[in-house]
């Protein structure tokens, strides 16, 4: 094997070894997650055929057309049915990929009329708190930075209520697969189903301040009767969280 042909196999084993590794992003944790999950999945598929075509062509093209002699090359200065090909091909790509990402985000971000459990999420300089009005119970940070909890039933749709007292915040939870910003005045929304139980650390992925990196929260999905018997033991609500 010639020197050129061990460095194009070594080239294929290392885009072999990539294609083989961990997704890039956490376990999803929720059916939004899932649907986030799947467009990813898409787009890393189309970029990965896209990409393997382009390579295969170039490497075509560098073995059948190479120089064997003086001889000039076809000097045509146009190709119309290749170039309705080479236009095309991309464009119903763009079109496939816009049209999925579109339904993705349609399911991403709606509203359920009428959710399982609503949460109203206060984010604020430096710290998280979260009320369940329903239950009339409220989860707040602990002494010496603990961050507060966040429960939610799995398999239920749980609707977050945004709200920030301050500055910008941003709502993160990593295997939710999504973030929504936590903005002073404007109210935002979220209801996301999680389908998993498990303990997973949530952040404010916007940096609002001298201590930003105090603002974590424990996510806890829990079995309903788990959740129910969280919510018995939580303070009750006492007017509005502040800083």
């Amino acid at each position: 094997m010639t020197r050129r042909w061990r460095h194009a196999a070594l080239v294929l084993i290392a885009l072999a070894t990539c294609a083989c590794t961990e997704n890039g992003y956490p376990t999803p944790s929720s059916e939004q997650a899932e649907d986030a999950a799947s467009l990813w999945r898409v787009a890393l598929i189309a970029a990965a055929v896209v990409g393997g075509v382009t390579m295969g062509l170039i490497i075509y093209s560098v073995i059948r057309f190479r120089r064997r002699d003086d001889r000039l090359p076809d000097q045509r200065n146009s190709h119309f049915t290749l170039e309705v090909v080479c236009t095309a091909i991309p464009i119903a790509i763009v079109a496939g990929l816009f049209a999925y990402t579109v339904n993705v985000e349609r399911k991403v971000t709606a509203l359920s009329d009428d959710p399982d459990v609503v949460v109203d999420v206060v984010g604020y300089q430096w710290g998280w708190t979260f009320t369940y009005p329903a239950a009339g119970v409220t989860s707040v940070p602990g002494e010496d930075y603990e961050p507060a909890v966040l429960a939610v039933p799995v398999g239920a749709t749980v609707r977050f209520n945004l709200r920030s007292p301050d500055v910008i915040h941003s709502f993160w939870v990593p295997e939710f697969l999504e973030k929504r910003d936590v903005i002073p005045g404007i109210d935002n929304a979220i209801d996301v189903t999680v389908n998993r139980a498990g303990t997973w650390t949530g952040r404010c992925a916007e940096f609002c301040g001298l201590d930003h990196w105090r603002m974590n929260f424990e996510v806890q999905a829990l079995a309903p009767d788990d959740f129910d018997a969280w919510l018995a033991q939580q303070p009750p609500t006492d007017g509005e969280p502040s800083a």
